[in-house]
Formats: structure tokens, sequence, C-alpha cells
């Protein structure tokens, strides 16, 4: 279990990061990171080789903290995120501050602090994105703007960055705990028909991860059948 790789796996007590931490740890070694230490240790005791790394990612001290312990690290999927939408004429300036600090921030932070452990092993980082990362619909602004903005930080890194593969993916609605809060506010009934199910984004993940050396996928976009 000790020569297996090593992912960390942020927004993984709920939800797609769930979904990654249980296709992953098969073949790798998994953190756990996450808000909820109860879901994080109870997941763990779920999957072989799986620890907790609980952390809040918009706390910088906690992040540098958490990182120092990693000297070498194989896969970094970007999984945890927040959901504020609103119109610009409605959405106040914190709607837009909460969206850019976990949905983009915390992600360039927690790279930028991972980018030797991720050097030493030729690394692989996947970022969570969204539909709404290439398609600013009515009513989502500041969640789509903090989304593409991740998405212009993930092409940049993937240039900057030769030895390391960057992968963005982009499923359509998914369902999930946060889509389920976005229906509600909405003021529709929770419909499963039409939505992805968290295992198949996590799929695409592991579809990435697990390419031959010689392939670079760049960008994956799923949309519900």
């Amino acid at each position: 279990m000790t020569d297996l790789p090593l992912a960390l796996v942020t927004g993984a007590s709920r939800g797609i990061g769930k979904a990654v931490a249980h296709q992953l740890a098969p073949t790798h070694r998994v953190l756990l990171g996450g808000r909820d230490a109860a879901a994080l240790e109870a997941l763990a005791k779920e999957l072989p080789g799986a620890k907790p790394w609980p952390v809040e990612l918009t706390n910088a001290d906690s992040l540098a903290s958490a990182v120092a312990d990693i000297p070498s690290l194989d896969v970094l999927v970007h999984s945890a995120g927040v959901a504020h939408l609103g119109r610009v004429e409605e959405a106040p300036a914190q709607a837009w501050r909460d969206n850019f600090e976990v949905n983009t921030l915390a992600v360039v932070e927690l790279t930028r602090l991972l980018l030797p452990a991720l050097r030493a092993a030729h690394g692989h980082v996947v970022v969570i994105n969204s539909g709404a990362g290439r398609n600013a619909r009515p009513g989502w602004s500041p969640y789509a703007a903090s989304k593409f903005a991740v998405r212009a930080f993930a092409d940049a890194l993937r240039e900057e960055e030769p030895e390391i593969r960057v992968t963005s993916v982009y499923p359509g609605r998914t369902d999930t705990e946060m889509q389920q809060e976005i229906f509600k506010g909405e003021g529709r009934d929770y419909d499963t028909s039409h939505l992805l199910k968290a295992d198949s984004v996590a799929t695409a993940v592991v579809t990435a991860v697990s390419a031959t050396p010689d392939a670079h996928l760049t960008e994956l976009i799923l949309r519900p059948n």
C-alpha cells in the first residue's frame, strides 16, 4: 500500500469529491480533504490506505501547515467548491468574494504550495470546473466568473509547468447536495432524471489520471445523456 501513488482530493466529504476518492482508492493512497472532520474519518474507514486531511482551504496559515508534510504528490484533485448564484443587479459583493475565495483562490494557493511536491512526482492536477466555466448563464454570474477564472488558471499552469499534467473537467449539472441547494434556490422540485451521476464525473477524472504517459487529457466535457 505504501508503494501506491499519493492523491489529494479536496471536497472529499460529499458529492463528486467523495466519488473521486472512492474510485482512486484502489490504485492510490488518498488524502481526503475537507472541512467536515467526522465525515472524512468515516470515509477513511471505507477506503484502505486513505487518510483524513481536514483543512480550511481559505485559511492561509492552516493550508501552509497542512501541506508541509507532503514532499511528493502524484495527483491533486480540486473538487471543493461553493455556488452562490444571482443576477448582476442583485448579487452582493460578498457573493462574488465567496465564490472567488473558494472556487478560484483556494485552488490557486493550494496548487502553488504543492508545486514542489507535484514537480517531484511529475504529478497531475485535475480541476473540477463546471459547464458554467464555459458558458455564463443569466443568474449565475458570480459563480460563472469564478469558474472562468479557474479555467484560465488551469490553462496558464499547463503552459508554465510542462512536467505536470493539468486537466480541467467540465461537468453538466450533477446529482449532488450542492445541486439540491441550487434547485431549491431556483424554486424547482429536485429531479435527477436529467442529471449526471457523481460517479460518472469521477470516472472521467480517473480516465484522465490513468492516461498513458504520452497522453495529456487537457479538457473533458461531460453532459447528461
